[in-house]
């Protein structure tokens, strides 16, 4: 989403990655990498919640994905960056980049939902110990 909740429409001019600012390019750069990390953080967490493994990396990664709804509650839905994007000559907000308004408009509640029953599960599902990764001496 861009910073004042509006979304571009299929009629407007997107700029493609060569009309991009070096800001703006940077910014979808990682944005990207921010991206992939939270969903490769939201399929640990329901991996771990599926195998019943509790491990640090589940609060670390419970913790990442906090901070992503923090953000998001901050921009009331919306990337609180979308703001400073707009700025630096990128007005597509970035789920828009994949998906249609629609659906990109909807990606955020969806998740913001596997998330807190991802964490829910990890919470409160009896865990069985963690495997140990090293063999025990015969």
């Amino acid at each position: 989403m861009t910073g004042r909740g509006a979304t571009v429409s299929e009629g407007d001019a997107r700029p493609g990655w060569a009309d991009l600012g070096p800001k703006a390019r940077t910014w979808r750069l990682a944005h990207a990498g921010w991206s992939v990390a939270q969903l490769a953080s939201l399929a640990y967490l329901w991996r771990s919640a599926l195998l019943g493994r509790r491990d640090r990396r589940v609060g670390r990664v419970v913790g990442f994905l906090a901070a992503e709804g923090a953000a998001l509650a901050v921009g009331r839905g919306n990337c609180p960056m979308g703001r400073f994007q707009e700025e630096w000559g990128d007005p597509v907000p970035f789920f828009e980049l994949l998906l249609p308004p629609r659906a990109a408009k909807a990606a955020v509640p969806i998740l913001a939902v596997v998330s807190l029953l991802g964490i829910g599960l990890v919470l409160l599902r009896p865990f069985g110990r963690a495997r140990s990764t090293v063999t025990p001496r015969s």
